[in-house]
């Protein structure tokens, strides 16, 4: 689908004003007034983010509880057990913890459920089937929890303790755990409802750490370096797509050049496994390149697979285990774009369901664990909330995405009661019904959908930073616009306009993908720019030129050397 294109226009004044305190290029002045930095200590943060630059901690309600009770199973050698999620928030999440406690002197474990066979969350079973034969005294929940009232309710039966870590939507009534960390919670002030799971659990960390060095524990152990695991933070945050802002971007930002400059055996056996050959990796190989092979092993198989590789310590070893998660996420792959074909030909078949605001589908045939991941190509193309159900002896398991302007958990909200069980974000959800309830849930989905949804929400459209013409392209402004990463959602990599656009030479690379030279008709100096589009349309392959470009600029790394190149976004044509 098409998006329409809206120029932000900030206020030139603005602009100026950000270019005298930041020192910049006027794009970049443009591009960070787009976002909101405009002050002179909201820049500085902004380009030299440091752990002092982190507010939060403390401020979190339940924070000091959940502080002291780990500090007092650490002093009495208590069991503890840290039950994660199965997606990459979830599995950073386990390792996070795991790893420091494990490095201190805890007695430490993990569990994580497998996604099809035991679901989302920790449940009642988890607690005596699990917990209770492990011997566990303390149960702490990364990335999950919000929901497991009855769970934690079992727990306190069995004289077992429980500290929830989360940033899930809560339950009513909320869980009586011995601490409930979440900056969802009602009452909570510290304003960081924009991390992600692992993000709190670092949080947690970072005070864990503090109220340690006060009572001396690190006379006895090596006080640990907290930086050092940022590369599990950033691998969680942005995988979550979570928006990058504040404490997430700080957070990856100091993760990827942990990565970057020292990566750990099974990130880097990732690394190589993916492919990638850069000198730089980025939120965006994150997000495509390691996030989904990751990912894969709790699709495909169970996510410990992926807390193993990322725990190891041999390069060796951490490459055969890289390799049996890349080959389970070509299993993903084709499972997946072979339940995408199949929904596609459907709503061909079926055109008329595309005249509603929401989609609902389910089958007795399709794969659970990669109904999130179709839900998402099918929201972004139709640009409308997208559920998606895989049904088993009546019951029906499944995923659900949205798009910006639609509240994808309030919506769902709305018809809980055909529900048997939901949770997630704004903009994404899993949840589970009987199929006798199905038509019912998608009538109210539809309702609840409509509703809220405002008047343009079911038009797409592309935010341009800036109409920027190619003779205004340097070396410098692209250097400055790298050092705005990393991108994300809410800080995303600035998109650029240019008018009257020339193709002076035209190659085809690889399969349905373009390399151009371009240049600016008109423009006094006539500079000839490089450009790539991937997936070009088929009625764009034979032009002379575009009335208009949507780019973004970036460095083009090849054979040791850098060239500015355009990474084309939407054309319009001649």
């Amino acid at each position: 689908m098409k998006k329409r294109i809206n120029l932000l226009e900030p206020d030139e004044k603005l602009i100026r004003h950000i270019q005298r305190k930041a020192g910049c290029h006027p794009v970049t002045a443009a591009v960070l007034a787009n976002r909101g930095i405009v002050s002179a200590p909201d820049i500085d943060e902004f380009f030299n983010p440091t752990f002092n630059s982190i507010h939060h901690g403390f401020s979190m309600i339940d924070m000091d509880r959940a502080v002291h009770r780990i500090s007092k199973a650490l002093l009495n050698k208590e069991k503890i057990l840290i039950f994660g999620d199965y997606d990459v928030d979830g599995i950073t999440s386990t390792t996070l913890l795991k790893e420091f406690l494990n490095g201190i002197g805890a007695d430490v474990s993990h569990y994580i459920p497998h996604r099809i066979d035991e679901g989302y969350g920790l449940k009642p079973f988890h607690v005596g089937n699990i917990a209770k034969k492990r011997g566990t005294d303390l149960i702490i929940t990364v990335d999950c929890g919000s929901g497991s009232s009855e769970a934690v309710a079992e727990a306190n039966r069995l004289g077992i303790d429980v500290i929830i870590t989360d940033h899930h939507a809560i339950s009513d009534p909320m869980p009586l755990a011995a601490a409930v960390v979440n900056p969802q919670r009602c009452d909570c002030p510290a304003g960081a409802q924009c991390l992600a799971g692992v993000g709190v659990a670092f949080i947690l960390l970072v005070c864990l750490r503090k109220h340690l060095r006060e009572i001396d524990y690190w006379s006895k152990y090596e006080e640990p370096n907290l930086k050092a695991l940022c590369d599990l933070v950033a691998l969680g945050t942005v995988a979550d797509i979570v928006p990058l802002v504040n404490e997430n971007r700080i957070l990856t930002k100091i993760g990827l050049e942990v990565i970057n400059k020292n990566p750990r055996p099974g990130i880097q056996a990732l690394l190589q496994a993916s492919g990638i050959s850069k000198p730089f990796i980025s939120a965006e190989d994150i997000a495509f390149r390691l996030a989904p092979r990751l990912n894969a092993a709790g699709r495909m198989d169970h996510a410990n697979l992926a807390v193993e590789l990322l725990e190891s310590t041999e390069f060796e070893s951490a490459t055969r285990i890289a390799d049996s998660i890349n080959k389970l996420n070509t299993h993903r792959q084709s499972t997946e774009n072979r339940v995408f074909r199949r929904i596609c030909m459907y709503l061909e078949e079926n055109p008329e369901l595309l005249s509603r605001k929401s989609m609902v589908l389910a089958s007795n045939e399709w794969h659970e664990g990669v109904l999130g991941i179709v839900a998402s190509r099918l929201a972004r193309i139709y640009w409308r909330p997208v559920a998606l159900l895989s049904f088993k002896n009546g019951l029906g398991k499944g995923s659900a995405r949205s798009i910006p302007s639609i509240n994808l958990y309030q919506a769902i909200s709305e018809c809980d009661s055909y529900l048997d069980h939901f949770g997630g974000h704004p903009m994404a959800a899993g949840l589970s019904l009987h199929v006798e309830h199905l038509d019912e849930f998608k009538e109210a989905f539809e309702s609840a959908v409509s509703e809220m949804a405002p008047a343009d929400a079911f038009k797409p459209f592309l935010d341009i930073d800036y109409a920027l013409k190619l003779d205004m392209i340097s070396d410098g402004l692209i250097d400055e616009l790298e050092r705005l990463q990393p991108f994300g959602p809410k800080n995303e990599e600035p998109l650029f306009c240019a008018n009257d656009i020339d193709i002076v030479h035209a190659k085809s690379v690889g399969q349905g993908h373009k390399r151009f030279i371009l240049k600016q008709r008109h423009a006094k100096a006539q500079k000839t720019v490089e450009g790539i589009w991937f997936n070009i349309p088929d009625e764009c392959q034979a032009l002379s030129g575009f009335s208009q470009l949507v780019f973004k600029l970036r460095w083009n790394y090849w054979n040791g050397d850098k060239r500015a190149q355009l990474m084309i976004e939407e054309a319009s044509t001649d």
